[in-house]
């Protein structure tokens, strides 16, 4: 009787589980549409700025768009602002832009004194490059010329960027700044919307160290990712073979993430998404079927998924367009950023999965999850071959 009851609340919990991971399925991901870009050239006591942001954050400036009033966001599907519609709403843009894209300074000055720029805004006179802050999504952003001026040359650059749309945690705005001949990239974030940029110090370094933070969020915040991992350890292996298979999906997918990034490989992400869910259902579905049996030979498949996996964590920084300037450093450090979070992962779902290693009702529990898991891959290769 007793052990009908602990195998009754297997069930309970892991149909409770299935029901979160199936509902992870409607969850919408962030793509170009929520991206935005800004160049930044630093001249003496002058800051120009290219910004490429979504229309739908400034579409009260839209005069075409009726019946649309107000500073909030629109996710619009199409158009971007005239320059008509710039200059005569520039007032209105300029406030609206200081409260959340600021630049402030420390000048070289005797007092080092720290000033916040004055802030002009312009149309955009130029045509950015495919590669530039505008090369993504042309027909739902616009791309403004901003001018912060102080009155001595700078010396140390604080940016404040907070123009994302509303409920989109991964969102995100790649900043190049451009100074004495260095350049400097910088990712911003919901939660992340600060950054300190020295002109006179190595580029490498803060590149790096901004793009290590995106990786962590990048694979804490990929739900296919997180499963994918979840399922590889409800088989039950032991250290030494855990070693082995986590060993091998690392360094797959840092080989195609580094090719991805550097453009040599580039598949449909419509192929590579279902791939990564396909992956979650053979694991999972092995789980079931083989269990231990399935560890001798587990690293070589993990090794071929983990190649799809690097595609998937490539998306987020080819979605980017970063330029060659750093895109080793940042390249590296995103990946340094994913492997901690795989780490934190790994490390906590272990621990957990020893703690009820000595219940009776523990092999049913991991069947019933790999049997969720293998479900939600299966319903996330559907949706994504057919485009859903």
């Amino acid at each position: 009787m007793m052990r009908r009851r602990v195998s009754r609340r297997a069930v309970l919990a892991a149909a409770l589980l299935a029901q979160c991971l199936v509902a992870a399925v409607g969850v919408v991901e962030a793509h170009w549409a929520d991206q935005a870009a800004a160049e930044i050239a630093v001249t003496g006591r002058q800051a120009r700025v290219t910004l490429t942001l979504p229309t739908g954050l400034v579409v009260f400036a839209d005069d075409a768009r009726t019946g649309v009033s107000g500073g909030g966001y629109h996710a619009i599907p199409a158009g971007r602002l005239t320059d008509g519609d710039i200059r005569a709403h520039r007032e209105d843009l300029r406030r609206f832009l200081a409260a959340r894209f600021r630049l402030s300074a420390r000048l070289r000055t005797p007092a080092a004194e720290v000033r916040e720029g004055t802030l002009t805004v312009q149309p955009f006179a130029g045509t950015p490059a495919a590669s530039g802050p505008a090369g993504f999504a042309p027909a739902t952003h616009t791309t403004l010329a901003l001018v912060y001026t102080w009155p001595a040359p700078v010396d140390r650059l604080m940016i404040h960027y907070d123009l994302f749309p509303p409920g989109v945690s991964t969102a995100s705005c790649l900043a190049t700044v451009l100074a004495d001949s260095r350049v400097h990239t910088v990712a911003f974030a919901p939660g992340h919307e600060d950054a300190v940029i020295t002109l006179s110090a190595p580029a490498l370094w803060q590149a790096a160290s901004g793009f290590v933070r995106m990786g962590i969020e990048h694979i804490l915040t990929g739900y296919d990712h997180m499963l994918f991992l979840l399922s590889l350890l409800m088989v039950g292996a032991a250290l030494p073979q855990l070693l082995k298979i986590v060993t091998a999906f690392t360094v797959a997918h840092s080989i195609t993430l580094s090719l991805a990034v550097l453009g040599v490989v580039d598949l449909p992400s419509r192929w590579v998404e279902s791939a990564i869910a396909l992956s979650i259902t053979c694991v999972a579905a092995e789980n079931i079927w083989r269990g231990r049996a399935s560890l001798g030979a587990r690293w070589l498949a993990v090794f071929g998924f983990g190649l799809v996996h690097g595609l998937g964590f490539a998306s987020a920084l080819t979605e980017l367009h970063l330029p060659r300037a750093n895109l080793v450093a940042s390249l590296v450090g995103f990946n340094l950023g994913v492997e901690i979070g795989q780490v934190c992962v790994i490390l906590l779902a272990t621990l957990a999965l020893d703690g009820i290693r000595r219940y009776g009702w523990c092999p049913a529990f991991r069947r019933w999850v790999s049997a969720a898991a293998a479900l939600t891959g299966f319903v996330w290769f559907v949706q994504r071959m057919l485009g859903a």
